[in-house]
């Protein structure tokens, strides 16, 4: 019997230039970010989904790009939303990556050539400006998204196979999800996984709470038959405010890095090494002159042959980051994208043969694979 194979896509349209321009989808964005405590947070008024698109759809827009290249002319439709009243536009990094031409398109059906900011491979966040500021723009609010809970209501706005202006709605599926990346070599980390409908077209889309929030970006799928099938995921919104300011100033971003490669300590993996529990993270491989090389944390070194299979018999076991339990490989990486910027230090507690230690390392740039 085949294997099942399960592929991540981009809800992203691609279009030869020569057909019929599809709506261009804008996204709006305010600016304005809303961290507060969760009595206040939970006390606003929860909106209908009439209301919440009728307070939202000013604010979303279709993205239409143009690219040239040895293939030959090609295109595309995503979505965006805007950030704030300067013109500022987020938009997925795939959506606009390799355009010659970006095109936005508003509600009331204006359009607007733009130009890309600054885009974050690593989480595949753009910013976007329209190059003619607009009579009146509307942007939207950004929320925050460690406030949201699994099974709380969504709503998705955007572009799907080009149709403006289209919502689906669903639940927070899960958070803190680890979503391996095509682009970039790393996985994203924190993302929303959410049952709304996601299709091709949405990409670079507000997911909204129903308080009409911005509380993330729609980012993929997960499908086997490239069809959206209940899994669809997001960018949170506390990623967008932290990276995004960076990208209008600077065009990219910097993110902290660690320099090594693992896995998870699975049931199998923790009896092998004979733990008393299966969590944590197992350091393979310390990439030569990182962080963690210069700090002295070590890989596997040797293997084991359990029942014809190879398995790591040695190697430092993460077990926490700066206090915090590590659980997995996510609990790192989640820790890195919130808490840690480029420069800082980070304290890395392990298990080696037995005995527990804590090492110190300065974060430095994630170079560019």
């Amino acid at each position: 019997m085949g294997a099942t194979v399960v592929i991540l896509l981009f809800a992203f349209v691609f279009i030869p230039s020569q057909e019929t321009a599809m709506p261009d989808l804008i996204f709006s964005n305010g600016h304005n970010t809303i961290f507060g405590d969760e009595t206040s947070f939970f006390a606003k008024k929860n909106l209908t989904l009439i209301e919440l698109f009728e307070k939202s759809e000013e604010g979303v827009v279709k993205i239409k790009v143009e690219r040239i290249s040895s293939q030959g002319d090609t295109g595309g439709v995503g979505s965006g939303f805007v950030y704030d009243n300067l013109g500022h536009i987020i938009t997925n990094a795939h959506v606009v990556d390799g355009a010659n031409k970006a095109t936005v398109t508003f509600l009331d059906g204006s359009q607007y050539n733009a130009e890309i900011i600054g885009k974050d491979k690593f989480t595949d966040i753009a910013v976007i400006k329209v190059n003619e500021k607009p009579r009146l723009l509307h942007p939207l609010e950004i929320g925050d998204s460690s406030l949201l809970q699994v099974g709380e209501q969504v709503a998705a706005i955007g572009n799907p196979f080009g149709l403006s202006g289209s919502m689906t709605s669903g639940i927070v599926s899960q958070i803190g999800r680890l979503l391996p990346s095509q682009n970039s070599g790393f996985s994203i980390p924190d993302v929303i996984q959410t049952d709304a409908a996601i299709n091709p077209g949405n990409s670079g889309g507000p997911l909204l709470n129903m308080r009409g929030q911005v509380i993330g970006i729609n980012t993929a799928i997960q499908s086997i038959t490239g069809e959206f099938s209940g899994i669809g995921f997001a960018v949170p919104s506390n990623t967008v405010s932290k990276i995004v300011p960076t990208l209008i100033e600077e065009g990219k971003y910097p993110h902290p890095w660690i320099g090594i490669v693992g896995q998870d300590i699975d049931p199998v993996l923790a009896k092998v090494l004979d733990l008393k529990q299966a969590k944590g993270f197992l350091v393979m491989t310390v990439v030569d002159g990182s962080p963690a090389d210069k700090a002295g944390l070590k890989g596997m070194s040797q293997t084991q042959v359990i029942d014809g299979k190879d398995y790591p018999a040695d190697g430092d076991i993460i077990i926490s980051v700066d206090g915090k339990e590590v659980r997995k490989i996510s609990d790192i990486l989640i820790h890195l994208q919130r808490e840690k910027s480029v420069g800082d230090e980070m304290v890395l507690g392990i298990l080696r043969d037995g005995d527990f230690m804590d090492l110190t390392l300065k974060l430095v740039e994630r170079p560019d694979l």
